[in-house]
């Protein structure tokens, strides 16, 4: 796929599938910037893929002053963007008796009013016949004991990219989900135990997490032109694991 001087915006882009969709854009001649809450992170992220076609902006996404920031960055470049991946997300697993409401409205505002604003803020910089992606997760359609308020907040956001697909569709602007199941991040390593990452692997139907770079093929695939006729989908990627595990 050809990505060629497409700009292309990654929120979350410092590690796991948001590094590796950055790079895989980059290696498409795309130019990327790629935002992150914490600059060491950026600073890594940029030492690791270390292309000139890579920008980096600190923005903390749960917060509206810092989408502007990520706003101005773009506005500033002139450049209209192609491509934006809405992928910051963060996730704590506990019982519904142990959630507290410091952890409920951190999920929600990183996951569902970040990515809401995060839009709305760069839809005049989108170009007609963009491509607009979310990271959702096989959460929000499992019901995985721990996960209610990850799980309540990716059902959200796909709500809101079907209703952006209707609401762009006259832009010629497609929006689409992609939504992994179990994949070696450094969110999934330090959310989990080993004991529930072995079992993770073992209810998909490949019998194994996937990795980051197979989701990142996914959502260029999603914004390349061979996706043309697809908007409001939601693409998952989770090597069988809905279907396995609710045999």
């Amino acid at each position: 796929m050809d990505f060629t001087n497409k700009n292309v915006v990654v929120t979350g882009g410092t590690t796991g599938i948001g590094l590796a969709t950055a790079k895989a854009f980059i290696n498409a001649g795309a130019n990327v910037w790629i935002t992150g809450r914490n600059a060491g992170n950026l600073q890594k992220a940029n030492a690791e893929i270390n292309s000139p076609k890579l920008n980096t902006v600190v923005a903390d996404t749960s917060k509206l002053a810092d989408i502007s920031i990520l706003e101005k960055a773009i506005a500033e470049r002139g450049n209209k963007v192609d491509v934006l991946f809405l992928n910051a997300g963060i996730a704590t697993f506990e019982p519904i008796e142990n959630v507290t409401e410091a952890n409920f409205d951190a999920q929600f505002n990183t996951n569902v009013k970040g990515h809401f604003f995060t839009l709305q803020k760069l839809l005049p910089h989108l170009a007609d016949g963009a491509a607009v992606l979310f990271t959702s997760s096989t959460v929000a359609t499992a019901a995985n004991v721990g996960a209610s308020v990850y799980s309540a907040t990716k059902g959200a956001l796909n709500k809101i990219a079907q209703i952006a697909a209707n609401e762009l569709a006259g832009r010629k602007i497609r929006v689409n989900i992609v939504s992994p199941g179990p994949v070696a991040t450094p969110g999934l390593e330090n959310a989990l135990t080993a004991e529930a990452k072995e079992l993770l692997a073992g209810a998909t139907a490949l019998q194994r997490v996937g990795n980051p770079d197979e989701i990142a093929k996914t959502v260029l695939f999603l914004a390349s032109d061979a996706a043309s006729f697809i908007t409001g989908t939601e693409i998952v990627a989770d090597g069988g694991y809905l279907n396995y595990a609710l045999k």
